[in-house]
């Protein structure tokens, strides 16, 4: 009995010999109209109690975004017509995922601990289902995974931690341009001989824009405009709402974000030429000035004493 104790008190305080603390440069990520996509560094550091263990730490660092349900659909060519031919709904795959290792990740963490953990990207996605006819339900997983992989939305970042003096680390993450809003939640595990030893978490927001007006564009070519006292010009008629509106023409405006409208002319040459012109002008009155001197100064001498 008192050895059994003994090595449960051993295996106890080898287990809280190190832990792992995890921060973030940014705390959260905004989706602003130009928004096209955001780096994220991640740094930490192992605390330990006592001399460190025999053997190198790995460390493995992966970021996850809300999860989903999704469905997903196979297509199958039937009488020469594309169709959906099989479905299957998986209950939770994440938004955005990314797994940075200090090493390969078969050789930082084994199957059991990916397994208990769900740090690989499979192991993230959460029970396929599929229907009895379906038998390769594991492809349409893997179809996810391939499609948002394109997309840059799940990485596998191999080799990308770098660890200094087996106490601290850093890494960096990349987040496309079309990341979903919300809670993300970034994590630190740390690994010796492919066993988990600490982990550590921390959350990092992702937030919608902020509408902060709304720009109402009609094609205003066949409706009747009045300019208003304050140089802007109004549409009247009596297809024209209270508010302002009127129903829009045939071609379909849009404003594209980030884009600064063109014009068709060259502002730096415009801007000389209005120079060029006041310049004329003023000569021009200068001139009409002196004409009228000299008419003014040749009555006064033609007039008789």
């Amino acid at each position: 009995m008192l050895r059994l104790i003994l090595l449960i008190l051993i295996s106890a305080s080898s287990a809280i010999a190190e832990s792992v603390v995890i921060g973030m440069d940014k705390e959260k990520v905004a989706i602003t109209a130009t928004f096209d996509g955001s780096q994220i560094l991640l740094f930490g550091a192992v605390k330990r109690d006592k001399p460190a263990p025999l053997g190198d730490i790995q460390v493995i660092v992966t970021i996850a975004g809300p999860s989903e349900p999704i469905s997903v659909h196979r297509k199958s060519k039937v009488f020469g017509i594309w169709m959906n031919t099989d479905t299957v709904e998986v209950d939770a795959a994440p938004s955005f995922y990314a797994v940075a290792t200090s090493s390969d990740l078969s050789s930082t963490i084994n199957d059991t601990e990916d397994l208990r953990y769900k740090v690989s990207i499979p192991r993230a996605i959460r029970s396929v289902g599929a229907p009895m006819d379906v038998s390769d339900a594991a492809s349409f997983s893997d179809a996810v995974i391939r499609i948002r992989s394109d997309q840059g939305l799940y990485q596998l970042l191999e080799n990308t931690v770098d660890i200094d003096e087996q106490t601290l680390f850093r890494t960096s993450i990349e987040m496309p341009a079309d990341i979903s809003d919300g809670d993300y939640t970034a994590r630190i595990l740390l690994t010796r001989d492919g066993n988990v030893t600490a982990t550590d978490t921390d959350a990092v927001g992702v937030a919608p824009p902020i509408p902060l007006a709304q720009i109402l564009i009609r094609e205003a070519k066949d409706a009747f405009l009045v300019r208003r006292e304050d140089g802007l010009f109004k549409a009247i008629g009596d297809n024209v709402a209270p508010n302002g509106d009127f129903e829009s023409g045939e071609i379909v405006p849009s404003v594209t974000a980030g884009v600064l409208e063109g014009s068709n002319v060259n502002p730096i040459r415009a801007m000389i030429a209005l120079i060029e012109h006041q310049r004329d002008f003023e000569e021009q009155i200068k001139f009409i000035k002196e004409a009228k001197t000299i008419d003014e100064s040749g009555n006064t001498m033609m007039k008789p004493s």
